[in-house]
């Protein structure tokens, strides 16, 4: 019986938590109980589509998935392009962002972000050149691609400033493409000699594509990813970052990691904007 009375009072706590939680939630999210996330399914493991079902999969998926249920309300997936993410916010078609999203210092005029996965960004080429590319620096001078719609450009042009041209060698040759699965068909295709990614996502690519591609060296930069918000949704943030600490304590947050094989860019405690101090 006592055991029956724990086990009981566990539960009312955890049930406790979730309703203290919905009540803080903004009255358009309560009324409604949906929060509607902006999500671009082109970066996997992150987010993409199932390719034998079509079902939209992935850790930033799951773990939206978990926020919601720890908040009592339903978690509709938008399909927004990723240069309209902001816009999306405040035209109030999303509620927030939830799409591997950097937490970046010049993206908090107009963004808040509860921060979830450490990330950076990482070279890599294919796997019959990583004799020819040992280190980043082989790269110098060779034409390397990166998704024009993230922030990789200008850090790989940092990168090739200090890297490169200020030791008297070649810059790199950077090549903005039209998402990360165009800059892994140009790499295929041999018109570019390396690309950039997150690093969070190449450990999912090498192990779907075999003895396919090949990483260079360790991430050149780091960052936290985050889960956008208008910088006036204090509530909604305030909320999601509740049910975040509660799935980092019971476990939850982990094992959505493990699935993924993510669990080496796991955080130890819930952040709002702290990329402002990477």
């Amino acid at each position: 019986m006592k055991t029956r009375t724990l086990v009981l009072s566990a539960l009312a706590l955890a049930l406790a938590g979730g309703a203290a939680m919905a009540q803080a939630l903004p009255e358009r999210i309560a009324a409604k109980k949906q929060i509607v996330v902006a999500n671009v399914p082109n970066y996997p493991p992150l987010e993409f589509k199932d390719p034998k079902t079509g079902t939209l999969t992935g850790l930033d998926i799951d773990l939206g998935n978990a926020i919601g249920k720890k908040l009592g309300v339903e978690i509709k997936w938008e399909e927004i392009g990723f240069e309209q993410m902001v816009s999306s916010l405040t035209t109030g078609r999303a509620d927030m962002i939830l799409s591997g999203m950097s937490d970046l210092p010049s993206r908090h005029e107009t963004l808040d972000f509860v921060d979830y996965l450490n990330s950076g960004a990482q070279f890599y080429t294919t796997a019959d050149r990583a004799s020819e590319f040992k280190e980043p620096e082989d790269l110098c001078g060779k034409t390397v691609g990166a998704s024009r719609r993230t922030s990789f450009p200008n850090e790989m042009a940092k990168w090739s400033k200090e890297n490169c041209e200020d030791k008297g060698k070649p810059g790199l040759k950077i090549v903005g493409t039209e998402g990360s699965a165009d800059a892994r068909t140009q790499l295929r295709q041999k018109r570019l000699d390396a690309a950039v990614q997150g690093s969070e996502t190449l450990p999912y690519l090498l192990n779907l594509e075999p003895n396919t591609y090949a990483v260079v060296g360790k991430p050149f930069t780091s960052v936290y990813q985050g889960m956008g918000f208008a910088k006036k949704d204090t509530e909604l943030r305030d909320a999601v970052a509740a049910a975040l600490k509660e799935l980092m304590a019971d476990g939850t947050y982990d094992e959505i990691l493990k699935k993924w094989d993510l669990l080496d860019a796991k955080l130890d405690k819930v952040m709002i904007n702290g990329g402002a101090n990477k």
